[in-house]
């Protein structure tokens, strides 16, 4: 049906998704999306990814933050919906944003029209209080009562796998999550050049995945920091399940709860969880001869204005802003470690968050109990927004591997010996 609301829909929709200059803006046949209005009616082509605008609320919330949070905003709260393939959708309008990765300024021209067509429509008033889902400024991501991220361990279940492995997979010739995951627990235990009765700080502990694999496949102990509570419990009983009580020791998400050391590695999966931590105190806990792994979400180089974005507002207040991969390069050997190796895993994390969002939509409904409904929303545009980004190059991660040298200068022991030179009939 193109009559009825959403043919009314179509300047204001072009504007606020596409821009206009000089009051000469695009007209709805660009718009890469197809759009159903609450009474039925219909705009945009028939084979592209369909949005469902459920309540004129949903208009508010753009008129008011026109671009990425004020869709964000309408999506979580249910009052916007999207058919079909999410990706798709996302990624469509994506493409058109006029301003990139910067908000969507209007002209004056632009806003009486606007006004002028959601008047019309009924959809002028007050700016609507942001979805409960929405962080208070100033409140962390983590959550004691409910869990990180406002989510239970059955929820991660879900999302992440029974592995509940939060770290990007590692694809190549892995048929599935599971695969992908292990293949990854196994390369970053390898990289760490552990031995039995090692010590290992896990900064970034979640859900026990990669503490209990070294715990249990190498013989090592571990201090794993967790992000709430809920999390060391779950670590705790994890690892007692396992027979590994013992050797397995959650704590507080704080680095002062790491103690004082020495470990003979550490290792932090950033995956959905970006580090944030004190290099310089790195070094001091690390024992001579041992090694840093860390897998870090970064961004594109250059000039980048911090503001209030959909991750920092839904998903890491604390430190959802990503850096340059330079900036943390550096930032490691000024704390005088020596970095030994930096690899590239935007391709194989992107894939990660297309396998997460699957298991998100696969069992939509018993996630959307566990967490809520809005929560879910959440998560799913998360995984999917990310995932497009790391595509296209916006975003990616990086592994860094770094040696806090000997007291003689050398990358331990063990890097001597594979690479010592024995001549044969020397004096």
């Amino acid at each position: 049906m193109q009559d009825g609301v959403a043919s009314r829909l179509a300047p204001l929709l072009t504007r606020i998704m596409l821009g206009a200059e000089d009051g000469d803006g695009p007209a709805a046949a660009d718009l890469p999306i197809r759009v159903r209005a609450w009474d039925g009616s219909t705009i945009g082509p028939a084979a592209a990814p369909a949005f469902v605008i459920r309540h004129r609320r949903a208009l508010r919330r753009l008129l008011w933050k026109p671009g990425e949070m004020g869709l964000a905003r309408a999506y979580v709260a249910g009052e916007l919906d999207i058919e079909g393939d999410v990706f798709a959708a996302l990624g469509a309008v994506q493409r058109v944003m006029r301003s990139g990765d910067e908000p969507i300024r209007l002209s004056s021209d632009d806003k009486r029209e606007i006004v002028r067509m959601a008047v019309t429509l009924g959809a002028v008033g007050p700016e609507p209080k942001p979805p409960p889902e929405e962080f208070r400024s100033g409140r962390r991501g983590a959550d004691e009562e409910s869990g990180p991220l406002g989510a239970s361990a059955a929820f991660f279940s879900r999302l992440f796998g029974s592995g509940m492995a939060h770290g990007s997979g590692l694809w190549d010739g892995a048929v599935d999550l599971q695969e992908a995951q292990q293949a990854a627990l196994d390369s970053v235990a390898e990289r760490l050049g552990l031995f039995p009765g090692a010590r290992v700080l896990d900064l970034n502990c979640a859900w026990g995945a990669l503490a209990c694999h070294l715990a249990g496949q190498h013989r090592v102990r571990v201090v794993g920091l967790t992000r709430s509570p809920l999390q060391a419990e779950h670590v705790r009983e994890r690892a007692a399940a396992a027979g590994l009580a013992d050797r397995v020791e959650p704590r507080d998400r704080d680095l002062a709860a790491a103690g004082g050391g020495p470990y003979d590695a550490i290792v932090g999966l950033a995956g959905l969880e970006a580090l944030g931590r004190d290099m310089p105190r790195l070094y001091e806990l690390l024992a001579p001869g041992g090694r840093l792994l860390i897998q870090e979400p970064v961004r594109r180089p250059g000039t980048h204005q911090i503001r209030r974005t959909f991750t920092t507002s839904y998903m890491f207040p604390d430190d959802g802003e990503l850096r340059p991969l330079g900036e943390i390069v550096a930032e490691v050997e000024d704390a005088g470690l020596e970095v030994r190796g930096v690899t590239a895993l935007r391709e194989h994390h992107a894939r990660t968050l297309r396998a997460w969002a699957a298991n998100l939509q696969r069992h939509w409904a018993e996630c959307a109990d566990l967490a809520g409904a809005g929560r879910a929303r959440v998560w799913l545009l998360y995984l999917a927004a990310s995932a497009l980004a790391c595509e296209s190059g916006r975003i990616g991660v990086h592994e860094i591997c770094a040696i806090r040298r000997d007291r003689d200068g050398r990358a331990g022991a063990t890097m001597v010996e594979a690479f010592a030179v024995h001549a044969d009939g020397a004096p």
